[in-house]
């Protein structure tokens, strides 16, 4: 598989950054609003990162779309020619762009007012996440397939628990550092209760997405295939991971050992972030139709 140079190159590692600061600022709004009760001493630093992860999303999301025109016109020039950009802005691309930037925005305040002592994600966040989730569906493959409405319902179905789960791991790894240790394993054996039910319909979600997009089992032998498989193996070993967390490092928690619980969360991170940046790759520059 090549890579394209140029504007196609810098945008998609752009966008790879944007999957992953949204998703993340996204998560943690509603983090908050699930587990935030009964956290005093985190609750404030969790809000203040999501907060400015919501503010570096909207940097990225806002680059990205610019680039759009580049890529349109074949060079950088393209950043800077108004035509090109009003065009940009005129198709579905700048519909989920507009869509995504007011849904980071109310994601931000929503983070802000939470950061305040005693005051949980509002409703405005929660809503906010949302939006900029959606608007995933409003361009890409799903927005061109005969089955769209079932297609869009299963990508937004699918990246808000994607979203939940990263954005519940710094929060996590945070509570196993500031609160003491009953309140932390309160709290990591909640989320284990809650991830153990929504986590497994991202698999779900996905096989119904590619039984949707993938006309053929030939697609496995293209790029699309061959990355989407490469998806599922990460998935596999994130799963491993997060069972590691339920049964084992989760509860030895409640001892204050918290070691073994904080490196299998960043872990965890780390393999979500390789999933959403080969998801940018593979939505970038490939298509589920064989060539």
């Amino acid at each position: 598989m090549s890579m394209p140079d140029g504007p196609d190159a810098l945008s998609v590692a752009l966008r790879a950054v944007s999957f992953v600061l949204l998703l993340n600022a996204a998560g943690i709004s509603i983090f908050i609003a699930v587990f935030g009760h009964g956290l005093p001493d985190s609750v404030p630093a969790i809000a203040k990162l999501g907060w400015r992860l919501a503010i570096g999303a909207l940097v990225f999301v806002a680059g990205h779309h610019a680039l759009e025109a580049a890529r349109m016109a074949g060079e950088m020039s393209g950043v800077v020619d108004p035509a090109m950009q009003v065009m940009t802005l005129r198709s579905s691309e700048g519909a989920a762009f507009v869509l995504r930037m007011v849904g980071l925005a109310l994601v931000a305040v929503g983070l802000r007012w939470a950061a305040r002592p005693q005051r949980r994600a509002s409703a405005l966040g929660i809503a906010g996440a949302v939006l900029a989730v959606a608007a995933f569906a409003l361009t890409g493959h799903t927005s061109v397939t005969p089955h769209r409405l079932a297609a869009a319902a299963l990508l937004t179905l699918h990246l808000l628990i994607v979203a939940f789960w990263v954005g519940s791991l710094w929060p996590l790894y945070l509570v196993a550092s500031r609160e003491p240790p009953p309140i932390a394993t309160r709290v990591i054996d909640a989320f284990s209760r809650v991830a153990a039910w929504v986590v497994p319909v991202i698999l779900v979600a996905g096989v119904g997405l590619t039984v949707l997009l993938v006309p053929n089992w030939a697609t496995f032998r293209q790029p699309y295939g061959q990355l989407l498989l490469a998806k599922v193996a990460l998935f596999a070993v994130l799963m491993a991971l997060a069972t590691l967390n339920k049964w084992t490092f989760g509860p030895a928690c409640a001892s204050g050992r918290t070691r073994a619980f904080k490196r299998a969360v960043a872990a965890e991170y780390v393999l979500i972030c390789a999933v959403l940046a080969i998801t940018a790759v593979m939505t970038t520059f490939y298509s589920p139709e064989a060539p």
